[in-house]
């Protein structure tokens, strides 16, 4: 443990604590960018935590400056919002939930960061993607609907209601596990099916390993499951994958 925090503290120190002001409101996240000399346009990944998380938690759990550290990775903050299925009172931090759900305040915070990145940082703007754990996973699902322009891929887990008609085929690495007792196994299925209609994919899915299922696509946005027997959590070889995942759509 003792160790474990060590490493923690160097890592969140090598990260800036950026706070911006968005409609007013005082807005926070932690960003890693990687200090190079080279010129080369990086990649961005967004990271969001779920219901109740913060951006600390976010960067100790996520931690893409450790898996991808050639990647800027931006690990924002949510405000007090109602809960889907807990917390209706809206005491604890999450993200809106629709195209103009509370005035649309964390997609103009998600601008803000972005504008934010491009004045620190070299961007790729071909390479911007976003992963995110149940409200966070709905937020980047929310993402591609709202920022189709943006978004390269996405990888959400343990998300459900997927609302991005109309949008343009990403490839997408989804990861659910099948005793999820908030986000049920079959509602995550009904988003998977609606998310390879979406990315015009084949039928038939090829098995990759023990827990994940490639289908191709024909317009190249594939899409990938990673099934896991546990519940309503992100485990930490899913998270790794999902990384990858990204990674291969990456400018080269």
């Amino acid at each position: 443990m003792i160790i474990a925090a060590i490493l923690f503290a160097t890592q969140i120190n090598q990260m800036e604590n950026v706070t911006l002001d968005v409609d007013g409101v005082k807005r926070q996240f932690y960003a890693y960018i990687p200090k190079t000399r080279d010129a080369k346009p990086r990649p961005v990944v967004f990271a969001y935590h779920g219901h109740g998380g913060n951006s600390t938690y976010s960067v100790r759990k996520y931690h893409v400056n450790t898996l991808w550290p050639e990647a800027i990775s931006i690990y924002p903050q949510g405000l007090p919002t109602p809960g889907a299925i807990t917390d209706p009172k809206g005491e604890k931090n999450g993200w809106q939930k629709d195209i103009g759900d509370q005035n649309d305040r964390d997609l103009k915070f998600f601008d803000a960061m972005l504008k934010w990145t491009h004045e620190r940082a070299k961007v790729d703007d071909k390479a911007i993607f976003s992963l995110g754990h149940s409200n966070g996973g709905s937020f980047t699902y929310l993402l591609w609907k709202a920022r189709p322009e943006i978004m390269r891929a996405i990888a959400p887990c343990a998300a459900g209601g997927v609302s991005a008609r109309g949008s343009k085929p990403i490839p997408v690495f989804l990861t659910s596990g099948t005793n999820d007792p908030l986000v049920r196994f079959q509602l995550q299925t009904r988003s998977l099916n609606y998310v390879m209609g979406i990315d015009q994919c084949e039928k038939d899915g090829k098995k990759l390993d023990e827990h994940m299922t490639r289908w191709e696509s024909k317009v190249d946005a594939p899409v990938v499951r990673y099934v896991f027997d546990g519940g309503h959590e992100l485990p930490e070889e899913a998270l790794k994958d999902s990384v990858e995942f990204l990674k291969t759509f990456a400018s080269k």
